[in-house]
């Protein structure tokens, strides 16, 4: 297992995708991000066509999405929903089938503290996006991610994680009275502990995988949330304005997705992964709790992320890596 230690990247909490992008030349590269349409994706996008990358932006509603990257020269929408194997599948064929190498997948897309929702097989709605819509859309990529010769897949991730392990006994809260955000959790852990699975599998063919938790950014993915809920959060100030102070991870878009861009590009991180990163720099190891920096234990177990590689392979029937 690569330890999780801070290797003192050069940049930090306050650091723009922009930033971590400078002097990285991605030329003739091709990007995935998927949710590269809003929010930290968005940011994302623009940071990879910035650095030369072309990138595609699957999503679900193409037209919606085609909108929101108008003028963005170098990034392309297709049409995916993670939440529907058929249409991961066809997704995933349609790019192996072009035969261009993928260089880099950044699996941002993501819901938060739904109301109880199951996809069409009967998992857990968060679960289902959040970790088998990405498994099996990496899975699905693989050759492309092989031919590519060095490419890098990288998780978004959550601090929500350190809310709740993943409970195997009962992933679909089909005993267990279900709660949103222990839900939410829950797919986030399992975001860190694929990144774990999915290098360990990579390594022998030039694929490194990562996770990372972006900071605390109000975006879309608050969408379920009240106002009493949001106003908790204290990342308001007093005239209903996003909170800026990077040190206490409130950040803005452009901060939120730096370190996806950072663990997407950043050469220093040869050889280094499976790490759970945050601020620009691989995270420390957190026993102390709850809503602190550092990546929980449970997250970066390397028996629970090969445990739920087999479950995940079992459920979504990828079983050839």
């Amino acid at each position: 297992m690569t330890q999780q230690t801070p290797i003192g990247s050069g940049f930090g909490a306050a650091s723009t995708a922009m930033e971590v992008v400078s002097g990285i030349d991605l030329s003739r590269k091709l990007a995935i991000v998927t949710g590269g349409a809003s929010g930290l994706g968005l940011e994302t996008t623009r940071a990879l066509v910035h650095a030369g990358a072309h990138v595609i932006v699957p999503a679900r509603d193409p037209e919606r999405a085609s909108f929101a990257l108008s003028g963005l020269k170098g990034a392309a929408v297709e049409l995916l929903d993670l939440a529907d194997h058929r249409s991961v599948a066809t997704f995933a064929n349609r790019v192996v089938s072009a035969g261009r190498p993928v260089s880099i997948l950044v699996n941002s897309a993501g819901i938060m503290a739904t109301p109880e929702t199951r996809d069409a097989e009967g998992h857990e709605a968060q679960f289902a996006t959040n970790h088998l819509g990405h498994f099996r859309l990496t899975l699905g990529l693989w050759p492309a991610l092989v031919s590519a010769q060095g490419a890098r897949v990288v998780s978004v991730s959550s601090r929500g994680h350190q809310i709740a392990g993943v409970d195997f006994k009962d992933i679909d809260f089909r005993v267990r009275r279900y709660d949103k955000w222990v839900a939410y959790g829950q797919s986030k852990t399992a975001n860190a502990l694929f990144a774990m699975a999915l290098d360990r599998r990579g390594r022998s063919h030039g694929i490194q995988a990562f996770s990372l938790h972006p900071g605390q950014i109000l975006t879309n993915l608050a969408r379920h949330l009240s106002p009493e809920e949001i106003a908790s959060f204290d990342a308001l100030d007093e005239e209903g304005r996003p909170i800026i102070d990077p040190k206490r991870g409130m950040k803005t878009m452009e901060q939120g997705a730096a370190t996806s861009v950072w663990c997407a590009t950043n050469p220093r991180l040869d050889g280094l992964g499976g790490v759970y990163c945050e601020d620009c720099d691989i995270a420390i190891v957190n026993e102390g709790g709850g809503g602190r920096k550092g990546v929980s234990s449970w997250a970066c177990d390397p028996e629970a992320a090969e445990r739920l590689w087999q479950l995940s392979a079992e459920w979504t029937g990828f079983h050839k890596i």
